[in-house]
């Protein structure tokens, strides 16, 4: 709910630093600068997209209203997660992890992790690349190479929003400017009117620059940065993942690989060595690690 405290806290500073003026809030009622601003500004993104993008546009836009699932409690768990199948598959050979990664929501070690599996994107990245190192002959290079690419793609698609919404932003102060000129050639057009009609007219019109400028600056266009922002976060937890598996493929222990994976997290939300630690501690192993396998592998 941070969008709508940030939306109060631009009308707030705006429309009080108005008041304090001595302004008048019925001058700003102008709706028909609002229509030139808004029907412009989403006529010009539906001709600037094409069904795909607007399509992921306006469904990203109700995730933007929630607060992100991307925390230190999840990333725990994807990497509790990862040292329990590594840790099986080392113990037990990496094809005692076919039905896990095959039926994630039957498998006891997925379940443990429900946050994880209301992530079908995640789970998808995860079991895909666990499937090659089950049944694949492809070597920790080919595996890298293939996960950069995924992870190129994903980031391009996650910005199409972002560019759209950040494209529209930029083109509401010109369409402020079309409905101001607009409105100064309507006031032109009736110079024959005393001078305070004829001033009313014009501050009529300079509401549209104002709007056109509002709406953009204040409510479009930070919109397009927290759009990356979750982007970014899902994709980092992508390359926790490649990471991770890549430092096992490559002979590290679990524990090793886990660790490497945890040091591509944002600091923010990095778990320490010894809370990461700990949380793998608490969680039950189906496959009978117990502590002192999670401290020495």
């Amino acid at each position: 709910m941070l969008i709508f405290l940030g939306y109060l806290v631009v009308i707030g500073a705006v429309l009080g630093g108005y008041l304090l003026v001595g302004g008048h809030l019925s001058a700003l009622y102008q709706p028909a600068e609002f229509l030139i601003i808004l029907g412009a500004g989403l006529g010009g993104f539906i001709v600037a997209n094409n069904g795909k993008a607007i399509k992921a546009t306006l469904k990203i836009l109700p995730k933007l209203l929630t607060s992100s699932r991307y925390n230190k409690i999840i990333y725990m768990d994807l990497m509790a997660l990862q040292f329990l199948l590594l840790s099986k598959a080392r113990q037990e050979g990496i094809l005692s992890l076919e039905r896990d990664i095959e039926n994630p929501h039957q498998s006891d070690i997925f379940f443990q992790y429900p946050k994880l599996l209301n992530d079908p994107h995640l789970i998808s990245f995860l079991t895909d690349y666990m499937r090659l190192m089950v049944t694949g002959n492809m070597n920790a290079h080919e595996v890298e190479a293939l996960m950069d690419e995924e992870i190129a793609t994903f980031e391009h698609e996650a910005e199409i929003p972002a560019v759209s919404l950040s494209m529209l932003g930029d083109s509401l102060p010109a369409f402020g400017i079309v409905a101001a000129v607009m409105g100064v050639v309507h006031a032109l057009a009736s110079a024959d009117r005393p001078a305070g009609e004829m001033g009313i007219l014009i501050a009529n019109a300079m509401v549209g620059t104002f709007l056109g400028i509002l709406l953009a600056y204040g409510f479009i266009s930070p919109l397009a940065n927290l759009v990356r922002q979750k982007s970014h976060q899902q994709i980092k937890m992508m390359e926790c993942i490649k990471v991770t598996l890549l430092s096992f493929l490559n002979g590290y222990a679990p524990r090793i690989a886990v660790e490497f994976g945890r040091k591509t997290l944002f600091l923010d939300d990095r778990p320490s060595f010894y809370e990461l630690e700990n949380h793998v501690r608490s969680m039950k192993n189906p496959i009978g690690t117990n502590s002192s396998d999670v401290k020495d592998s």
